[in-house]
C-alpha cells in the first residue's frame, strides 16, 4: 500500500513539479554510485528491519557497540599531532590536554615511519616534517615528559615499525612507574593498506604479517587494554576510493589480519576483542552515518559467521574517526571549518569511538594552535551544544539511511566475495586489485570536479582572492639537533650490549620465537628505531611495489 502511494506520487505529484520546474542534475547519488531517491518510504527498506537492526550493545551492533553510547560518555576527542622533535611535539600535547583534549595522537615523521634514523641520507630534508622524530628510547621519554603513560590513552600512527614504537612506549611507561597491563592505547599497525594506498611499507607481506601476529599475541598476554591494530579505511579513502570501497577494503584487510593469527595459532577470542577500526568522515553526510553502520553491522557477521566468535566483543567493530583531509582547500581555509564540523557530525551521528577533527589551514601545512583549538572546540561544541549525543543512534529507522546502509552493505560484500575469489587481499594487492579500483574512483572523482559536476566551494565555484593565511613552519634548524642527539646517544651507549641486542633481533626473525619480547630488550639497550629495521631488512629484505597500469 505504502509503495502504491509513493508510486502515485512520483508519477503525479512529483513528475508535473519536475516537468514544470527541472531538477539541479539529471541523477542524484553518492560518491559510491548508490541512486538517491527523491524521497524515501517504508517499501524502499528489505523486510527484516528489526533482525538487522538489533539494539545498541547487541548482535549485529548496527545501532552502536555500546548499550549506552554518548549518553554514558562521550567519544574520546583525540586530535592527531605532532612535528619537528620530541621538545617541541610534548609541548603540543600538553596544550592540548590543557585545553580538554581526552587523548593523545601520535603523528610520526617520514623516516620513523620508514625505519630510518634522522642521520641516513634519505632523512635529509624530512626530519620533523609531517611528524615527530623518533630515533630511540631517550626521544619518547621527552615526547611524553610530564604526561603520566598510566593515565592516559594514546593512539600512535605507525606501521612497518609499529613494534619498535610500541617498546618505546612500554619501555618509557615502566620508567614512569605504569605496568604494561595498565597502559592503553592503539597502535596503527595495518600493513595492508600501506602496500595499497599509502606506501609507508619496509617488509614484504609474509614477514610484515608475522609481526603483526607476533604483536597480537603479545598485547594479548603482557598490554591486555592495548589495541594492537587499527584497520585503516582512512587512507584508502583519502587515496580516492568510494564510501562503499572504503568499507569493503577495510574489512577485507581485517579477515585477512585475523586469518593470518588463527592459522599462527591464537585463539580468534583471545585477541580479536582488541581489533580497532579506523575510518574516514567524508562530506557526504547522509551516506557517511549509513556507512558507518554499515561496516559495524557486516564485521559482526563476519566474525560470528566466518570465524566463529564466541564472545560478543570479537564481533564488535570498534572505530577512530578522523575528517576528510583531502577534502580541505587551500583555497578560502575559513570554509575548511564547515566541511570538518559536517564531517564531524556524520562521525558522532554513525557511533564513532574517538575522533579527530581536522584543522582549517592543513591543506596548506602544519595547523597553528589557533586552528588546532578551533577543531578540537568544534567537537566540543558538537558534544555539548547539538544535543546529538542524547539519543543513541537518532538517524536509526530513517527510511533514507536504513535503505543505503543496506546497500552499502550488500555492495561491500560484493567486493570482499571478489577478493576473496582472489586468493584473499595478499594477492589482490599483488595483482594490482584493490590499486586500480581506488585509482579508478579517485579519477571519476576528479573528473566530477573539472567538469563542475561536484561543486567545490572556493576551487570550482565561489572563488573570491583572500589574503594570504600564516603557516606554521619547522624549523630547519631541529633536524641539525635530532642529529646531534643521535650522535650523542651511540657514544654514550654500551655499544656491546647493542650489538647483542641486534643479533638477537636478527635470530629472532630467522626463527619462530615472538620478536616483540627481542624488540624490546634492544629499545632498552638504546639501540635506534634505524638499527632495529635494519636488523629485520638483512633478514627480510624490502618490499617492492606492484605496478599498476
Amino acid at each position: 500500500m505504502a509503495d502504491e502511494k509513493k508510486q502515485r506520487w512520483l508519477e503525479g505529484t512529483y513528475a508535473k513539479a519536475v516537468k514544470k520546474g527541472p531538477e539541479r542534475r539529471p541523477r542524484f547519488e553518492t560518491s559510491s554510485g548508490i541512486r538517491e531517491e527523491p524521497v524515501y518510504g517504508a517499501a524502499d527498506v528489505r523486510p527484516g528491519l528489526d533482525e538487522r537492526l538489533g539494539l545498541p550493545g547487541e548482535y549485529p551492533f548496527t545501532r552502536g557497540v555500546q548499550p549506552t553510547m554518548y549518553r554514558g560518555r562521550f567519544w574520546t576527542m583525540r586530535q592527531y599531532a605532532g612535528f619537528g622533535t620530541a621538545e617541541e611535539s610534548n609541548k603540543r600535547y600538553r596544550y592540548l590536554l590543557e585545553s580538554g583534549q581526552t587523548g593523545l595522537s601520535v603523528a610520526f615523521d617520514l623516516p620513523t615511519q620508514m625505519g630510518r634514523d634522522s642521520d641516513h641520507p634519505r632523512a635529509r630534508g624530512e626530519v620533523g616534517k609531517v611528524g615527530v622524530a623518533i630515533d630511540s628510547i631517550r626521544d619518547m621519554e621527552v615526547l611524553f615528559d610530564r604526561i603520566p603513560l598510566g593515565e592516559v590513552s594514546t593512539s600512535m600512527t605507525i606501521n612497518a615499525t609499529a613494534g619498535m614504537l610500541l617498546a618505546m612506549y612500554q619501555a618509557v611507561g615502566e620508567k614512569q612507574g605504569a605496568a604494561p597491563a595498565v597502559l592503553q592505547g592503539t597502535i596503527q599497525n595495518d600493513i595492508l593498506k600501506e602496500y595499497a594506498a599509502r606506501g609507508t611499507y619496509i617488509y614484504p607481506p609474509e614477514p610484515s604479517l608475522r609481526i603483526i601476529t607476533d604483536i597480537f599475541a603479545y598485547t594479548a598476554k603482557v598490554m591486555p587494554r592495548w589495541n594492537p591494530i587499527s584497520i585503516s579505511g582512512y587512507h584508502i579513502r583519502e587515496a580516492g576510493s568510494t564510501a562503499v570501497q572504503e568499507v569493503a577494503f577495510t574489512l577485507a584487510d581485517g579477515i585477512q589480519y585475523v586469518d593470518a593469527a588463527v592459522k599462527a595459532g591464537l585463539d580468534v577470542d583471545a585477541f580479536a576483542g582488541r581489533l580497532s577500526f579506523f575510518f574516514n568522515a567524508h562530506n557526504d553526510l547522509l551516506e557517511e552515518v549509513a556507512k558507518f553502520r554499515a561496516a559495524r553491522r557486516l564485521w559482526a557477521r563476519i566474525m560470528k559467521e566466518r570465524f566463529k566468535a564466541k564472545d560478543p566483543r570479537s564481533m564488535m567493530l570498534r572505530f577512530h574517526t578522523q575528517t576528510a583531509g583531502s577534502m580541505l582547500t587551500a583555497q578560502q581555509p575559513d570554509n575548511n571549518i564547515v566541511r570538518v564540523t559536517i564531517q564531524a557530525l556524520a562521525a558522532v551521528l554513525g557511533g564513532t569511538q574517538s575522533l579527530h577533527t581536522n584543522s582549517r589551514d592543513e591543506a596548506l601545512g602544519l595547523p597553528t594552535e589557533d586552528s588546532v583549538r578551533i577543531a578540537l572546540r568544534t567537537q566540543q561544541i558538537i558534544a555539548n551544544e547539538s544535543g546529538v549525543a542524547d539519543v543513541i543512534d537518532p538517524l536509526g529507522g530513517s527510511w533514507a539511511i536504513e535503505a543505503m546502509t543496506d546497500e552499502i552493505e550488500g555492495r561491500a560484500q560484493e567486493y570482499i566475495r571478489k577478493i576473496d575469489e582472489l586468493g584473499g587481499m595478499v594477492h589482490a594487492i599483488s595483482k594490482g586489485y584493490v590499486q586500480r579500483e581506488i585509482q579508478e574512483a579517485a579519477y571519476a572523482w576528479q573528473r566530477q570536479v573539472e567538469a563542475k559536476d561536484q561543486v567545490v566551494v572556493g576551487v570550482n565555484a565561489f572563488r573570491s582572492d583572500d589574503p594570504p593565511v600564516p603557516v606554521m613552519k619547522v624549523d630547519p634548524a631541529l633536524e641539525a639537533q635530532q642529529v646531534e642527539r643521535l650522535k650523542a646517544l651511540r657514544a654514550a651507549r654500551s655499544a656491546s650490549a647493542a650489538r647483542g641486542a641486534l643479533d638477537a633481533v636478527r635470530a629472532g626473525a630467522r626463527g619462530t620465537d615472538n620478536l616483540m619480547p627481542l624488540i624490546l630488550a634492544a629499545v632498552k639497550a638504546e639501540c635506534t628505531l634505524g638499527e632495529i629495521s635494519d636488523a629485520l631488512r638483512e633478514v627480510y629484505g624490502e618490499y617492492r611495489e606492484t605496478v599498476v597500469l
